[in-house]
């Protein structure tokens, strides 16, 4: 073999042993993917079953709830009806699943035995983002937005009855992003888009009783819970940036750039990471302490895989890999191993 030769080979060789040993560094370790062909447009949100191993996914443009194996990451049925699915929450006790419709205005019921929708619930306009408290067992959904209006409510309703039992009024902007709800079913927190504001809610008196302005940025989407540290963790799209309040005082105590287009974010506990999905990666953070964060990693995903959700005890990372505005983009399942 000519010296030359010999020498560019070792080279490529070395690159590759490099490429292989940067990937194995990284935080998370893609280990299934799940292609979605014919489908188009953005996935939305996920829902959860832990114990019957499935997971379900909105698939906005084709008007379906998709269900896969949690473990395999195999697709398992298509549950059809839907206008526009959009978030969703399983519940347990009666496996049924509760997806918000945005193109008819309701909330669908469910049934997970026979896959198919057997009840809606009409709301008003702009049906979109939605929060759980499993205390009351209420379901909260944004609705009551539209071009033309100041405020929007969340209306609530009661799982038990599939009833709307009464709303909180008075959110600012037409519409809202990521909520999340405490353990102790009390509170909840809100990105209010039309005001640059997380808005806290008093649950018992339906009443908004804290806004926190948002650091010189805008459009906040993705919101999480540190109930263990009083901290409320939010991520804003223009510009990228994750941003953490204390939850005491409403303060804001550390902000950095993060991945752009976001949508969900999880807090992995066990290892101390916050994982924030958007267009091509995932950023990935360390709590150092309640006040201190750093920006560990940007693990590859794909075009715009914003929506994701987190498995603590299969130690996973779910990511749906959408395609609006690219003809080509290749629509999947993407699961990633915390390592």
């Amino acid at each position: 073999m000519r010296p030359s030769l010999k020498i560019c080979i070792m080279i490529i060789l070395s690159s590759c042993a490099l490429k292989v040993g940067a990937q194995e560094k990284l935080p998370l370790k893609l280990v299934v993917t799940t292609p979605m062909p014919g489908f188009t447009g953005d996935f939305d949100h996920f829902g959860l079953d832990v114990k019957g191993n499935r997971l379900f996914l909105a698939a906005e443009d084709h008007k379906t709830v998709e269900v896969f194996d949690l473990r395999t990451g195999k697709r398992i049925h298509s549950i059809e009806g839907f206008g526009h699915p959009l978030t969703m929450v399983y519940l347990s006790e009666s496996d049924r699943l509760l997806v918000t419709n945005g193109d008819a205005d309701d909330v669908a019921l469910v049934d997970c035995k026979q896959y198919k929708i057997i009840n809606t619930l009409k709301l008003g306009k702009g049906v979109d983002h939605s929060a759980y408290n499993p205390v009351n067992k209420y379901f909260y959904v944004e609705n009551g937005g539209g071009p033309d209006v100041k405020t929007h409510a969340l209306a609530i309703i009661d799982t038990r009855s599939f009833k709307i039992i009464g709303e909180i009024p008075g959110l600012s902007g037409d519409a809202n992003e990521g909520m999340v709800i405490d353990r102790a079913g009390k509170k909840l927190y809100v990105n209010l888009t039309g005001s640059d504001e997380v808005g806290v809610i008093d649950l018992d008196t339906r009443q908004i009783i804290a806004r926190w302005p948002l650091p010189d940025a805008h459009v906040a989407h993705a919101i999480a819970l540190d109930e263990r540290n009083h901290r409320v963790f939010t991520a804003t799209r223009k510009p990228p940036q994750f941003v953490v309040f204390n939850a005491d005082t409403g303060k804001v105590v550390a902000s950095l750039p993060c991945v752009g287009v976001n949508s969900d974010m999880s807090i992995d506990f066990a290892r101390k990471r916050i994982y924030i999905t958007g267009s091509d990666t995932a950023s990935v953070f360390e709590q150092r302490d309640a006040d201190h964060y750093e920006h560990i990693a940007e693990v590859p995903t794909a075009y715009r895989a914003k929506s994701s959700i987190f498995v603590p005890e299969l130690k996973r990372l779910y990511v749906a890999d959408s395609g609006k505005g690219k003809p080509d983009a290749k629509l999947a399942l993407q699961i990633f191993e915390a390592q």
